[in-house]
């Protein structure tokens, strides 16, 4: 079986292992008694992310002194790793709320910021939610159509956001919208909007295919009037600052690829071992333990790749090119082995009797999300081709 234990680690700390074990008995008990159940009605486990706040997940990369738990990136890795392979549709709600919204409010908030809205984010008490994608601005982020104009001491939000994580069910959500011309990249600022302020609703919750019991939505802003104290950061400066949190939010999603990638590892190896033909365990047959020892290879050198990325992230250095790549490969890789456990299983891979098949639909959002395989790549080759 593939585990942190077995992973080529510096140094598993005593936090890591303690984050691990947590982690590992939470999804034990609190999620895999309902994955499928989740899973086919799309539903989000509110009271499960708000037991998983009492554990110090929801604010684990946050200073105590605001109600977090204080850890780094590999403990958090650690978290989403875990999770995720039981069921990455709560790695990533988990990931979500802590490297973008809440990370984002730490990053940039001021000192009142912080205390006014992080320790109930920390504590589970409040979600929170990440606004930047819109329906014709993906990956052109710039373009972005949702306005902010300033008026007195406000500022009235119009548009409509897509593809957010915790679009209904946010609390707290960070909003960039555009205050100056299209394609200005200081022409963006970063807002706080609270669920109940007039003007901001839910809109069309996606039917998608994987990762369905993390909510996926719109976000819609109508003369939505907010003050500026909920403003984050300088007026100009949330493009740049976003650019920065979805640097560390790519590690995020190298940890839940890994989960997936692990999980499907461990389900395929499993069944490998069980499933008779011609009178002996199919692992036995050099087809499929070739796979095997391709896979495992495959996750050993996506976990350097994301450990590497999480210690430059600990010690404050830029990950700009690191966590594109640890992204790049990582979510790359559990694409592939996804596929491969549902190969393994044959037949039984394409039911929902066995876990590959959730993992295999599960699996595609990681070369998607938080820039898609491509983007990363650009964002690799222009960082190795600076002056």
């Amino acid at each position: 079986m593939i585990d942190i234990e077995l992973s080529p680690s510096i140094n598993v700390s005593e936090t890591q292992q303690m984050v691990l074990e947590a982690a590992r008995d939470f999804a034990r008990q609190e999620i895999k008694p309902h994955i499928m159940e989740w899973d086919e009605a799309q539903f989000l486990p509110l009271d499960v992310l708000k037991k998983a706040g009492t554990l110090g997940f929801m604010g684990i990369l946050i200073p105590e002194s605001y109600g977090g738990s204080g850890m780094g990136y590999h403990e958090y890795v650690t978290l989403i790793e875990t999770i995720s392979m039981v069921d990455p549709s709560i790695g990533l709600s988990i990931a979500a709320h802590n490297s973008l919204c809440t990370n984002h409010i730490y990053t940039f908030g001021t000192e009142q910021q912080r205390l006014r809205w992080l320790p109930q984010l920390c504590s589970g008490e409040t979600l929170g939610a990440w606004g930047l994608t819109e329906h014709n601005t993906g990956s052109d982020a710039k373009g972005m159509s949702t306005t902010a104009k300033k008026e007195g001491d406000s500022w009235v939000l119009n548009g409509t956001k897509n593809f957010i994580t915790h679009g209904i069910s946010g609390d707290i959500a960070v909003v960039i919208a555009r205050n100056g011309e299209k394609g200005d990249n200081r022409g963006m600022t970063a807002f706080v909007v609270e669920r109940g302020t007039p003007g901001f609703t839910a809109g069309k919750k996606e039917n998608k295919l994987g990762m369905r019991a993390s909510e996926t939505a719109e976000m819609i802003f109508d003369n939505c009037r907010i003050p500026d104290e909920n403003r984050l950061g300088p007026v100009g400066d949330g493009f740049i600052q976003s650019m920065k949190i979805l640097d560390g939010g790519r590690i995020s999603i190298a940890a839940l690829s890994l989960g997936v990638a692990k999980g499907a590892f461990n389900a395929a190896l499993q069944y490998s071992k069980e499933r008779k033909q011609f009178g002996k365990a199919i692992s036995s047959f050099q087809g499929i333990s070739f796979k095997l020892a391709e896979m495992a290879t495959e996750i050993e050198a996506a976990v350097l790749l994301t450990q590497k990325a999480s210690e430059m992230k600990n010690k404050g250095l830029n990950v700009t090119q690191q966590g594109a790549m640890a992204k790049l490969f990582a979510s790359e890789v559990c694409v592939r082995l996804a596929n491969e456990a549902v190969q393994i299983h044959g037949g039984y891979g394409f039911t929902k009797d066995f876990p590959v098949e959730k993992f295999y639909r599960d699996a595609k959002l990681c070369t998607i999300g938080e820039g898609t395989s491509e983007i990363q790549k650009l964002v690799i080759a222009r960082q190795l081709l600076k002056d």
